[in-house]
């Protein structure tokens, strides 16, 4: 019966990993998920029978298991395997170390199982489940997303322990007939120090991720105000260009005039209304930097051949600070063009609407297929994902700087498939009245 208990405890050390830490989804066919279970309990059994630990059996049902629970490539999965069998073997040491210490009182060299191992596996998958909440849940940062060499730094520590391992543990014992409790000093203050370096790096791989992010945000936000700063310059210069022959326009209107030709002066007037028309914003919601914003993706959705609409008005400034509106309706508009793009039917609507206590700014735009789960939001359909993607976590990150809500849905609308972007955000005299 230990044998089974001990595959089914790797079996879900290996799936709350992969699934946690590398985030990869499980397969959606139940067969596969029943087959992956049955091959654990078959194993562990086996082993049972033959009342032996075989490594080979190991090996082969974590390996399957792990290919036929989890929707990946197989080669993947594989090297995935390998790696948690070797990384998770050393952190169950840890555990197995303090137990024995502990509980027995000194160190055994044999390893068939005891009742004693299984404790050791529940404390080495505290060690996991504390550095996934309080490391990679906590800043959204998940094993996927570390760099390689962190992870070659990982296992470099692990089997710098596992040596420890194999030359101070095992002669336990002798050395604390030598040297007493001071044996015992050295063996926690080197378990915790091993414990702390995975931490340490960990953490390390996490801050360079976060910084990596922060510079992205703040690149993207760079490139964002450099194509509406483009935009408006443009406007600048077709406006310096109109004035510049705006004496000459009044003397063509004046020698009509004195030619009596009151019909060509009117559509002369109209010709340069219109030319007049182009310069002025079309958009305007009663934030001015807003207005810049929408106006400028007025004029790549029209580039693009895309419907865009607005409709509402505020009757004040956004509560929100110049980058991070930016960042929002940027990302917001940047997303629904580059969606709306491939779309049958090619179309933005963007509905403002201001209550006591807050604004709201609805964003849905059209796409060429439905999302169907929610994870889907999240993902980049750009084949560069570890520099892409970022876009509606931006959005989310804003949202939630100003305590604001924020939902995103898919929907299907007289046969069309329509994405929707509702943000709520907080107005300043809420926030007042709360204070």
């Amino acid at each position: 019966m230990i044998y089974i208990v001990d595959n089914l405890l790797n079996y879900f050390i290996y799936l709350f990993l992969i699934y946690f830490g590398f985030r990869i989804s499980p397969r959606r066919n139940r067969l596969f998920i029943g087959i992956s279970a049955g091959i654990v309990l078959l194993s562990g059994a086996l082993n049972a029978y033959y009342d032996v630990n075989s490594p080979v059996i190991y090996i082969v049902w974590s390996t399957l298991s792990i290919c036929l629970f989890f929707e990946d490539r197989f080669g993947h999965l594989l090297v995935l395997s390998a790696a948690l069998m070797y990384f998770t073997g050393i952190v169950d040491t840890f555990s197995v170390m303090l137990i024995q210490v502990v509980l027995i009182g000194g160190g055994m060299t044999h390893t068939e199982l005891v009742w004693w191992m299984e404790p050791a596996y529940l404390l080495s998958f505290l060690i996991y489940l504390l550095a996934y909440l309080r490391i990679l849940k906590k800043h959204e940062v998940y094993l996927c997303d570390i760099e390689f060499r962190y992870k070659l730094a990982l296992f470099i520590q692990g089997s710098i322990f596992q040596m420890f391992y194999d030359f101070v543990f095992v002669f336990f014992e002798e050395n604390h007939r030598m040297y007493g409790w001071d044996a015992y000093a050295v063996f926690f203050i080197s378990i915790t120090g091993a414990i702390y370096s995975i931490f340490l790096t960990l953490g390390l791989a996490v801050k360079n991720i976060l910084s990596d992010r922060q510079n992205r945000a703040l690149q993207s936000f760079m490139d964002m105000q450099k194509q509406q700063y483009d935009y408006q310059l443009q406007q600048s210069v077709a406006v310096r260009r109109f004035k510049h022959d705006l004496a000459n326009h009044i003397g063509v209107l004046r020698e009509l005039m004195n030619e009596k030709k009151a019909e060509e002066a009117k559509a002369y007037i109209d010709t340069i209304w219109n030319i007049q028309e182009e310069f002025d914003l079309k958009i305007h919601t009663g934030d001015s930097f807003l207005d810049v914003i929408l106006n400028y993706y007025l004029y790549l959705a029209g580039r693009e051949k895309i419907a865009f609409a607005v409709s509402g008005k505020l009757t004040g400034k956004m509560p929100v600070a110049m980058f991070d509106l930016t960042t929002l309706m940027g990302n917001i508009l940047q997303n629904a063009v580059e969606a709306a793009i491939k779309a049958e039917l090619p179309r933005i609507h963007v509905a403002l609407a201001e209550h006591e206590k807050e604004i709201f700014i609805v964003v849905r735009n059209s796409v060429a297929e439905r999302i169907h789960t929610k994870k889907d939001f999240f993902r980049t359909s750009k084949e560069d994902r570890l520099h892409h993607g970022f876009g509606l976590k931006n959005i989310a990150a804003t949202v939630e700087k100003y305590h604001g809500e924020c939902y995103m849905e898919s929907v299907v609308e007289n046969g069309e498939a329509l994405f929707q972007i509702s943000v709520a955000i907080p107005t300043v005299k809420a926030e007042e009245k709360e204070g």
